[in-house]
């Protein structure tokens, strides 16, 4: 009887609470998709920049021109002048308002598909290993935690894995 009490205790005992710590941030940079998605903003950024640049360098062009020229040129040709230098600031001011929105846009469209991605595979280990919470320790306030129960690296392999299986294959 005392061997089938003991036997019944175990079962009902409680099992031990089992957490994992994942970040989030680092998973993100060092994921092979991740450095895409950052490489992918970053040469648009610099394509924006650059676009910007000429722009500024047009103006500039032609306020120069409309300075050495200003005692020089008629009153229609300096009002032309003037209008063409404001109406490229207008164009410069809304493209760059418009490729900054598209940019923002574009970079939490491809940051929430790569989270809603990461989670999936952070699900799957959890399962696997039997984690009753797992807290990303970029955005969870947790101030110190045992290494040994971060799965950040096995999440990034897994993604990593993940996204090579599901790539088309070149022929």
């Amino acid at each position: 009887v005392l061997v089938l009490a003991a036997a019944a205790f175990a079962q009902q005992a409680p099992s031990p609470f089992k957490v994992a710590v994942v970040h989030s941030q680092r998973a993100f940079e060092q994921s092979a998709e991740g450095k895409r998605v950052a490489a992918q903003l970053q040469e648009r950024d610099s394509k924006i920049k650059t676009d910007l640049q000429k722009m500024d360098d047009a103006i500039r062009a032609l306020e120069t021109r409309f300075n050495t020229q200003r005692l020089t040129l008629t009153q229609e040709a300096g009002l032309a002048l003037q209008s063409d230098i404001e109406r490229k600031q207008t164009e410069r001011k809304r493209y760059e308002e418009d490729q900054t929105r598209d940019i923002q846009t574009l970079g939490q469209n491809l940051i929430a598909r790569l989270r809603s991605e990461m989670v999936a595979i952070v699900e799957q280990i959890s399962k696997e290993k039997g984690y009753d919470l797992v807290l990303d320790i970029g955005a969870s306030g947790v101030v110190t935690w045992n290494p040994t129960i971060d799965i950040t690296d096995e999440v990034v392999r897994r993604y990593d894995a993940s996204k090579a299986a599901a790539a088309p294959t070149k022929k």
